[in-house]
């Protein structure tokens, strides 16, 4: 008679192994590969609330900073986010700005009145010129200038950024990002300094490929401070050298070139104890627009970089607007305290308001950064709302302008309509843009900007009547 072997057990056992790896799944933090989040494994989730649902119970539970408005707010154009300016009687939102545009109607050609001069301080967001480049052709377009304008020496971003050929060899770079030893009273306006080897070169060429108005300048600059003498050329043009002797000094120096320049290369032949910080390629009149990202930056760097140093780059570039860009690095998934980066980016911005007495400022939300939920579903970070409740109230306290760049570029999920888009405006990351973003996202910008001025101007007339 043959025994049935039983293997009811062996079956209980794989039960027990798989129901064990599963439940030890559960536990497990979230996990992400290639910028792809893996969805969580929840043995209850059928039993559970759509997470819709009770968020709306957490965020009702800790409180968040009020609301603020603006005391002045300009009819907006239906389907447009305004600009809204909170600046008190000290205008230090975007009157300068506007203002300066009114100017460059002079035409006494090549004063100073005859330049507009915006720097956009921002993190890996806008860095290779994604976002600032359209913004430049845009207004540039509009209101005159050309150039790329301010260039650090070196660039981890140079082999893509499309609006300048940025070649250079020699030189140590220094940035405040740096996790090895780096000098805080030697940094320049973009957090960072360099310091060159004998022979040591930087070029710039323009470019017409990306974007217009960049293929020549009319004025090419260095930017350095020197404790003893040293020695520069100037190669324009792949033309003849043009050298440079320069005296010690205490104070930021400029070598300025002009003509028609479609290239410039400057070599460093002597320079002891002598410190650089870039270089810029510029027009005579219209708008010049600076670039200062800085990679891995939340913008509380900027309340190191010294005032002299500050101050005496204000006087060889006084802007009329400085627009700051920063949250990648603050917002984190699920964030709800921003006290302290509050506290610190005011400080920063008081900082530079002392530095740049002339100049506005307009604070920009950071955008829409999505992530995957348990269930492995596409939403907006609500650490990122979070922030921009933060980030408005920050420019309510300064007294300075802001855009919700994160409501205008559609709110919700936003971002991950940009990365499914054809051809695709941002990143897998559903963090970043890439240059099809940042000019639509730039476009925004450029028409709330252009608005405001119209509003600007109907204020003023209505004052005046």
């Amino acid at each position: 008679m043959e025994i049935i072997k039983n293997y009811l057990k062996y079956s209980l056992w794989l039960v027990l192994i798989v129901f064990a790896t599963l439940l030890g799944l559960h536990w497990l933090p979230p996990i992400t590969m290639d910028g792809h989040t893996m969805r969580c494994v929840d043995l209850l989730s059928d039993l559970r609330y759509p997470e819709s649902e009770t968020a709306a119970v957490d965020s009702d539970s800790i409180p968040l900073p009020p609301v603020v408005k603006p005391a002045f707010v300009d009819t907006c154009r239906t389907g447009m986010t305004c600009i809204e300016d909170y600046s008190d009687s000290t205008l230090r939102g975007m009157s300068p700005f506007y203002e300066a545009l009114d100017r460059l109607s002079s035409k006494n050609s090549g004063s100073r009145d005859n330049l507009v001069r915006i720097a956009v301080f921002g993190d890996s967001f806008i860095e290779a010129d994604i976002f600032t480049a359209d913004l430049r052709e845009m207004l540039q377009k509009r209101f005159g200038g050309c150039g790329v304008g301010f260039v650090t020496i070196t660039s981890m971003t140079n082999g893509y950024r499309p609006t300048v050929r940025h070649t250079f060899g020699g030189w140590s770079s220094h940035a405040v990002t740096d996790s090895v030893y780096f000098d805080k009273k030697k940094q320049g306006i973009s957090g960072h300094y360099f310091v060159p080897r004998n022979g040591a070169y930087v070029e710039l060429r323009g470019q017409n490929k990306y974007a217009s108005l960049l293929d020549t300048c009319q004025h090419a600059s260095i930017f350095f401070y020197n404790r003893d003498s040293v020695l520069l050329s100037a190669c324009v043009n792949k033309g003849e050298n043009k050298n440079y002797s320069l005296a010690p000094s205490d104070g930021l120096q400029q070598i300025q070139v002009d003509g028609r320049i479609g290239s410039v290369r400057w070599t460093v032949d002597r320079a002891d104890s002598t410190l650089f910080y870039g270089l810029a390629m510029d027009g005579k009149e219209g708008i010049i627009l600076d670039n200062f990202s800085l990679r891995g930056s939340s913008g509380l760097s900027l309340r190191g970089i010294p005032s002299q140093m500050l101050k005496q780059f204000n006087h060889q570039r006084p802007y009329d607007l400085i627009i700051l860009e920063y949250g990648l690095n603050v917002a984190t998934q699920r964030g709800r305290n921003y006290d302290n980066y509050q506290k610190g980016l005011l400080t920063a911005i008081e900082h530079l308001k002392e530095c740049f007495p002339q100049a506005g400022f307009l604070l920009l939300s950071i955008a829409d950064r999505d992530y995957k939920d348990e269930n492995g579903e596409l939403r907006t970070m609500p650490g990122v709302k979070n922030l921009i409740r933060y980030q408005q109230n920050i420019a309510a306290e300064s007294g300075i302008a802001f855009w919700n760049m994160f409501e205008a570029m559609g709110g919700d999920g936003s971002m991950a309509k940009l990365v499914h888009a054809k051809p695709s405006m941002a990143n897998y990351d559903y963090t970043h843009i890439n240059f099809r973003g940042g000019k639509h996202l730039a476009r925004l910008l450029y028409e709330t900007m252009i608005y405001g001025k119209e509003q600007y101007d109907r204020r003023r007339a209505y004052e005046r009547e």
